[in-house]
């Protein structure tokens, strides 16, 4: 059960989790250059998003770094420029999803190994049973997404899924606020870290399809996003209290 805040306090605090997020990324290493971009819609203007400033690395974000941009991909609030192929990929997701509150896209190293064969997860473990039947694969790769048809096609085939593995690039994931967006991508990454070691050692066995479906109605859950995310936010808040610097 969300908890329901006043605009201005809403705000904030999907601001504060969105940097946490990107300090997390950072954390597990799925900073890679200048690429990757997270955002949270804004609740004052839903047609506006927050999102990390192209170019700062994913450790030094701040909630004071973060950039304001509207339907256009014009800056409206902060300084800095934005990713263009961030802002044509998650214009098109959250115009398409109004029910997505954040989504996040970096080059994480088992997400684009895994995206390389072109094949959804398997229901190997109980994490990844969490995108049972709930995640799609993109296979339509035509190079960096600067164009709005190609990040169009990438929305839809997300369609009203929580990730979409896009083939030779890497994850994205969404959810209903910044913490469930941000735990998808992190347990999606390291579920395509344990499918690659166990094809790598044998041949997995993956798990009954009604058990993975009784599985993923639990662990795939907007509130076990949240909770698990929970930690992890309370970690690093302590360990760099200067990330919600406003």
């Amino acid at each position: 059960m969300t908890t329901r805040r006043e605009p201005l306090a809403e705000r904030r605090y999907r601001k504060q989790r969105l940097a946490a997020t990107l300090r997390l990324f950072a954390r597990s290493g799925f900073d890679h250059g200048a690429g990757g971009h997270v955002t949270a819609r804004d609740p004052i203007e839903p047609d506006h998003f927050w999102i990390n400033p192209f170019g700062m690395h994913f450790g030094h974000v701040r909630v004071a770094d973060l950039l304001l941009v509207d339907e256009s991909g014009t800056v409206v609030a902060g300084r800095g420029s934005v990713n263009p192929a961030g802002y044509a990929i998650h214009s098109h997701v959250h115009a398409a999803r109004p029910d997505v509150v954040a989504a996040a896209h970096t080059h994480s190293t088992y997400g684009r190994a895994w995206s390389t064969l072109g094949r959804p997860l398997d229901p190997l473990t109980q994490d990844a049973c969490a995108f049972y039947e709930d995640h799609s694969v993109y296979d339509g790769f035509e190079g960096v997404v600067l164009e709005s048809q190609e990040a169009k096609h990438i929305a839809d085939r997300l369609g009203d899924a929580k990730a979409v593995i896009l083939r030779n690039h890497g994850l994205l994931t969404v959810g209903g606020s910044v913490q469930e967006a941000a735990w998808w991508f992190i347990t999606m990454d390291r579920s395509c870290q344990v499918q690659l070691l166990a094809e790598a050692a044998g041949r997995p066995v993956p798990i009954r399809p009604d058990a993975a479906r009784a599985t993923a109605a639990l662990m795939g859950t907007p509130g076990m996003g949240r909770l698990n995310f929970s930690p992890l936010y309370d970690d690093i808040i302590r360990a760099q209290p200067d990330l919600i610097e406003e």
